[in-house]
C-alpha cells in the first residue's frame, strides 16, 4: 500500500471539515481533505438554509457547500473525494486508509465526518424529502410557519422538536409508537401543557401523503385497534434520532453509547494526541451548520497549535 505524509488530514467535508480546511490552510499547513461518501455532508440535501448568518436572502444548500469548498480551495486545500476506510492511532504520526488503496500518515487528524439522520425507511418519506419531510424543525420549520405538522418520535429530541414547531404551527400532532414518552420529565410536561400539541398514542406512520409536488397529509395506524386515519398536514417532521457517522473510530477513540465523539470540554481534543473531532461527530445537542462551522474553526486552531508544541518540543 502506498504512503504519502500530511501535515494536516481532514476527514469529512461539510461545514465543519471545509471550515477548519480553510483556517489550516491559511495557517500555512497544507491541509488535506477526504471528502467521504457525501461531500458537503446533510446540507447538500437541504434546499433553503435561511438560518446562516452572511446570507440575508437564504441559499440552496448545495450551492452553500460549493461556496464553502471554493473557498477552502482558495487557500491551497487538496481536497479528494474519497472514504476513510481504517485509522491506526496506536503511534504517532498518524495513519488513515483512504478508500483501502493508499494511506496517509499525518502529524494531525481533524474529525469532520458528520451524522446521519435516522429515518422510517418510508417509499414515500424519501419522495417526499424537501417537499415537506424534514428531520430538523429548528432548520425547516418556518416554511411550515401558519400551516399544520406531523412529528415522530417520542423522545427528547421529538419533544423539542413539537414543542418548537407549536411556536409556529396552528396544530403539531406528535406521533407516539408507545403508550408513553422516552423524553425526560420536564419535557413531557412541556409538551403535554402546550395546547396545540396533540399527542397520538400507540401511533405509527403508514404514508406521508403527497401530490407529487408537496406533503398534503399522512395515514397512520393505531397498533393496538388496528386503526387507520388520515391527518390533514403539510409538514412531517422525524424525529427518531441520528446516528454519528463514527463506526470507523469504534474502539479508538472516546465515544458515548450512540457513537458521538468525547472531547475535552472547550476543545475539539479526543483522547488521542493530535486527534481532533468537530462538528456534528462531536455534537448531539446543537447539530447546525453555523456550530459545525464554530467547532471545525476550533479543531484547526488546536491543530495548529499541537502542531506548534511538537515542533518546539523537537527543537528542545
Amino acid at each position: 500500500m502506498t504512503q504519502e505524509k500530511a501535515k494536516v488530514l481532514i476527514i469529512g467535508s461539510g461545514p465543519a471539515g471545509y471550515t477548519a480546511a480553510i483556517y489550516a490552510s491559511r495557517a500555512g499547513l497544507n491541509p488535506i481533505m477526504v471528502t467521504g461518501g457525501q461531500p458537503g455532508g446533510q446540507l447538500t440535501t437541504t434546499n433553503d438554509v435561511e438560518n446562516y448568518p452572511g446570507y440575508p436572502e437564504g441559499i440552496n444548500g448545495p450551492q452553500m457547500m460549493v461556496d464553502f469548498q471554493k473557498q477552502a480551495e482558495r487557500f491551497g486545500t487538496d481536497i479528494r473525494y474519497g472514504m476513510a476506510t481504517a485509522v491506526d492511532f496506536s503511534g504517532y504520526p498518524h495513519k488513515v486508509t483512504i478508500d483501502d488503496k493508499y494511506e496517509i500518515i499525518a502529524e494531525a487528524v481533524i474529525i469532520s465526518t458528520g451524522a446521519s439522520a435516522k429515518y422510517l425507511g418510508l417509499p414515500s418519506e424519501e419522495k417526499y424529502y424537501n417537499k415537506g419531510v424534514s428531520a430538523c424543525a429548528v432548520c425547516d420549520g418556518f416554511f411550515y410557519k401558519g400551516k399544520s405538522v406531523a412529528v415522530v418520535g417520542g423522545g427528547d429530541t421529538a419533544a423539542e422538536e413539537a414543542t418548537y414547531l407549536a411556536n409556529l404551527c396552528p396544530k403539531v400532532y406528535l406521533l407516539v409508537r408507545r403508550d408513553e414518552l422516552r423524553a425526560s420529565q420536564i419535557m413531557q410536561n412541556r409538551v403535554k401543557n402546550t395546547k396545540n400539541i396533540e399527542i397520538l398514542w400507540n401511533t405509527e406512520t403508514e404514508e406521508v401523503l403527497g401530490n407529487d409536488e408537496e406533503v398534503t397529509g399522512v395515514r397512520v395506524l393505531n397498533n393496538q385497534t388496528g386503526e387507520t386515519r388520515e391527518l390533514d398536514v403539510q409538514g412531517f417532521f422525524v424525529a427518531i434520532g441520528h446516528k454519528p457517522n463514527t463506526d470507523i473510530f469504534k474502539g479508538v477513540l472516546d465515544m458515548d453509547e450512540v457513537g458521538y465523539l468525547k472531547v475535552q470540554p472547550g476543545t475539539s481534543k479526543t483522547n488521542i494526541e493530535g486527534v481532533f473531532a468537530t462538528g456534528d461527530a462531536a455534537d448531539k445537542i446543537y447539530r447546525q451548520a453555523v456550530t459545525a462551522a464554530g467547532t471545525g474553526c476550533m479543531g484547526a486552531l488546536d491543530a495548529e497549535r499541537f502542531l506548534q508544541a511538537k515542533e518546539m518540543e523537537m527543537a528542545e
